[in-house]
């Protein structure tokens, strides 16, 4: 067997399928099973089910999906394309540490374990001011709602961008 690379896929052409996918891998918590032409089957774990709902729903948006394994080492320019920043924000974000990086040759790469921890730890910090934030709004009586009704107020918003 060769060696797992990155694999963009975009959506098929038919938003029926995908919509029929969708609704398999929503319905209830029982498990599903794979079926073979030839009648082979095979229960579909947790963690593929959860993956494929992420892959279905997002084809079903529109938009493409990108495979990698977790090995995977960046460009800068694919790491930058990956948190959605310009290569000069994510050189400065290496050069002060915030993201570990090899160096093997001249150029710098990334590991992607290492990038996607960076973003979970971004969007945590993030979270973490929103609630600051909202907090001390509410304690100077500008705005009146909790921070729950205003992170469902931006993810309502962030649909209707996706």
């Amino acid at each position: 067997m060769g060696a797992i690379r990155e694999e963009t896929v975009f959506p098929p052409g038919d938003a029926e399928v995908l919509a029929t996918l969708a609704a398999l891998l929503k319905a209830g918590n029982e498990p599903l099973r794979l079926v073979a032409a030839d009648g082979d089957e095979a229960l579909l774990p947790d963690e593929l089910r959860r993956v494929l709902t992420t892959v279905v729903s997002s084809m079903h948006r529109g938009q493409a999906v990108t495979l990698a394994p977790l090995a995977m080492r960046l460009t800068t320019q694919q790491a930058a394309d990956l948190l959605g920043v310009s290569r000069p924000t994510l050189i400065k974000l290496l050069e002060d540490g915030r993201i570990p990086y090899e160096t093997p040759n001249r150029h710098r790469r990334i590991r992607l374990v290492d990038l996607l921890t960076f973003q979970q730890t971004r969007q945590t910090e993030r979270r973490q001011a929103l609630s600051e934030l909202t907090g001390d709004s509410q304690d100077l009586g500008v705005y009146e709602g909790t921070v729950e009704d205003y992170e469902a107020a931006l993810a309502e918003a962030r649909q209707k961008l996706a």
